[in-house]
């Protein structure tokens, strides 16, 4: 039990943390420079109170920044206590969650508060890949501290009181906050793509507690299993006519329609996040064509494309996957490349991170081919040709190079109307027909839409044992 007095900072790692769960680590440290009166100035617990607690019963460690210390401001001490947590989260396997509320680096300490946050990237980057990491912004988060969250795997902001920010909005030549606050959680999420889910406090701290139910505590030990209580072979019958919003269609397929979604504001068109299949986590990346509001309402739509901000999106959600040895499952309905002279800039590079990622993954990886699947979009959406373990297809899918009228219209350039509708009609039944897919091996099975969940369970059950050697190298580079 934490000795600490209440403070906004203790108070949000009582919420977050099982009951009477959490033990303070370095409740006694306080800043040891004296320049500038600090030797007057008092610093209890240096501004942030860290230490380990549980939630479900999971071991997680935590730092909370109290913003009535001099701000929150990262100081030696200060960030000497976070990269102690990190030294202990790695050792024993479990998650860092960090509670941001920090107005900076505390200039009163310069060089030794510079020094001391070069320590805490150096551990966040030494703990990728091996525990989960996890920063809630409640407050300021700017400058330095801004990267820091950034390093993290999953970033939360609150919704009205929180600020992330690299350069505060009113410091961006030509930009002020009343014209575009680039801090504001709207923004990190929806334009930056940085932060996964914005909520009020309470709401936040509930949808960090279920995240971390998801996940695996570390890269080696899978402690986030649970026992299933869905029915393995439930038909999902609706299934086909929610497949646009594939948010919908994973909370179908999953156990007990549990659908965990990261950055759902950002890069609409591509869905990424968390599902259960037999008690076992499974990552879900899907294009999306359609998004429904609340009501069933058609609120935005979308063209069965890739865009840059979704390719990246759903590569750096593979790549986490990977890492913690989570299998990945894919809703394919994509017919090429978004096309803009924006895109273009950037569209290439993001696919070749996007195919990188899947190609590059060792874990079990199940596609599911539920609309169109056309040319190299096709391609990158974890299709047999890049590794995909096992490719299911839905009977009225499309699998090939591109639409038949538009193949008719190139190849046959001079044909006349009645021609190029009958040499379109062949194209669609010899190239892109799904069975022209299973018939060459790249389709596995050709299933009906409703059987999609047993389908991919006992796919992800086959695969359970999977075992893939890779040419020895440091790391990639793409």
């Amino acid at each position: 039990m934490s000795n600490t007095a209440q403070t906004l900072a203790s108070n949000r790692i009582a919420a977050l943390l099982d009951e009477n769960s959490f033990v303070e680590i370095g409740a006694a440290v306080t800043a040891r420079a004296t320049d500038f009166n600090m030797n007057n100035t008092d610093t209890p617990s240096d501004g942030v109170i860290t230490g380990y607690g549980v939630i479900n019963g999971g071991l997680v460690y935590v730092y909370s920044q109290d913003a009535s210390v001099l701000g929150g401001s990262m100081g030696e001490m200060h960030a000497k206590k976070i990269v102690k947590i990190y030294d202990m989260a790695m050792k024993m396997g479990a998650p860092v969650i960090g509670l941001v509320d920090c107005a900076g680096l505390r200039l009163q300490e310069a060089s030794d508060a510079l020094n001391a946050f070069g320590e805490l990237y150096l551990k966040q980057a030494l703990a990728s890949g091996v525990v989960p990491q996890i920063t809630a912004v409640f407050g300021n988060c700017g400058g330095g501290m801004a990267v820091a969250s950034a390093m993290s795997d999953f970033t939360f902001m609150e919704a009205k009181k929180a600020k992330l920010f690299v350069n505060s909005p009113n410091a961006l030549e030509g930009n002020e906050v009343s014209k575009c606050d680039t801090a504001s959680a709207a923004f990190q999420s929806e334009k930056a793509g940085i932060v996964d889910v914005v909520a009020e406090e309470a709401e936040l701290i509930a949808q960090i507690r279920e995240l971390v139910s998801l996940l695996p505590a570390n890269n080696e030990d899978d402690m986030s299993y649970m026992e299933c209580e869905d029915d393995l072979n439930r038909v999902c019958a609706d299934l086909e006519a929610s497949a646009a919003d594939p948010a919908i269609a994973l909370s179908m397929i999953s156990d007990s329609g549990i659908f965990f979604e990261t950055k759902a504001a950002y890069a609409k068109d591509m869905v990424t996040g968390f599902i259960k299949l037999n008690g076992t986590t499974v990552g879900a990346v899907a294009n999306r064509t359609v998004l429904y509001d609340e009501e069933g309402n058609a609120a935005e739509e979308f063209k069965a494309e890739l865009s840059v901000g979704g390719c990246e999106k759903a590569a750096k959600f593979v790549e986490f996957c990977d890492a913690f040895n989570i299998p990945v499952l894919t809703l394919t309905n994509a017919t090429g490349f978004k096309a803009s002279k924006r895109s273009e800039k950037k569209i290439a590079k993001a696919a070749a991170k996007l195919t990188y990622a899947f190609a590059n993954a060792s874990v079990p990886k199940v596609n599911v081919v539920t609309g169109k699947a056309y040319g190299s979009a096709y391609v990158t959406m974890n299709s047999k040709g890049i590794g995909a373990d096992f490719v299911y297809a839905w009977p009225n899918a499309e699998i090939g190079m591109m639409d038949a009228k538009l193949a008719a219209k190139i190849m046959y350039a001079d044909a006349d109307a009645k021609e190029l509708r009958e040499k379109a009609a062949a194209y669609a039944e010899l190239q892109n027909n799904v069975a022209s897919a299973a018939k060459r091996g790249y389709v596995d099975t050709v299933i009906d839409a409703q059987d999609t969940r047993k389908y991919v369970i006992g796919a992800f059950e086959m695969l359970f044992t999977k075992r893939e050697d890779r040419p020895n190298k440091k790391h990639g580079t793409v």
